[in-house]
């Protein structure tokens, strides 16, 4: 594939904390509809990878694009609204905010970007919907189960409608069960809504049914 049709594109990134270096000029590409997982042992860079190509932190050394354009070389402002409107995070704590409801807080990236109301809360309930959460939208976070708090915190990430998902091991905090239910909706959501994922994790069975497995061992891809 050229590269212009790749939705991410890092190369040669480099990151050392202290005189500790994590990553060692790492590379990876991701096309528009690919589920990608990242895997390796604990300390091998996966999460500080993802956190420095999804722009929540920044690189020593090396350069990032996103749909062809070089993130890194943007300001504090033009990666808050990217952040906002273009990718999604799903974490493997939810950080659903405890006082507010299901629907609310699936809205607060579309109420950030300043979005119609209205609009807002109808793709929430679509997202609710879809998700099969529908009779949840009331519910605050203590009053769900944490495979349904996790697919609250998948909706939040859809609801600007990114082009990229990034998630760093989102089912490390479930059970086996509602581990399987998350891998399944991600695969839905890659099939049906040609979504594209960027996932670390210590799933096997996750990383099983990914387009592409990258394995990270000491700060490089092997």
């Amino acid at each position: 594939m050229e590269m212009e049709s790749k939705l991410l594109v890092a190369k040669d990134i480099w990151k050392q904390y202290g005189s500790v270096p994590v990553l060692k000029g790492v590379s990876l590409e991701l096309s528009k509809g690919e589920l990608v997982s990242i895997v390796g042992p604990s300390g091998a860079g996966k999460s500080t990878l993802l956190y420095i190509v999804s722009s929540l932190e920044k690189a020593d050394k090396g350069q990032i694009l996103f749909e062809g354009v070089a993130i890194d070389q943007w300001n504090n402002q033009q990666l808050a609204q990217f952040r906002n409107t273009r990718i999604g995070f799903v974490f493997q704590f939810h950080h659903l905010l405890p006082e507010f409801t299901a629907i609310e807080n699936i809205s607060i990236p579309g109420w950030i970007g300043k979005q119609d109301k209205k609009i807002v809360a109808k793709k929430a309930i679509e997202l609710l919907d879809f998700l099969g959460l529908a009779d949840k939208q009331d519910k605050k976070p203590h009053q769900l189960s944490g495979g349904e708090q996790q697919r609250i915190a998948v909706a939040r990430a859809l609801i600007n409608d990114p082009a990229l998902i990034f998630a760093d091991e989102p089912t490390g905090n479930l059970d086996s069960e509602n581990a399987h239910a998350m891998h399944a909706l991600f695969l839905r959501l890659k099939n049906e809504l040609n979504q594209s994922f960027l996932i670390v994790t210590h799933n096997e069975a996750l990383a099983a049914l990914s387009d592409r497995t990258l394995t990270m061992k000491d700060g490089l891809f092997v």
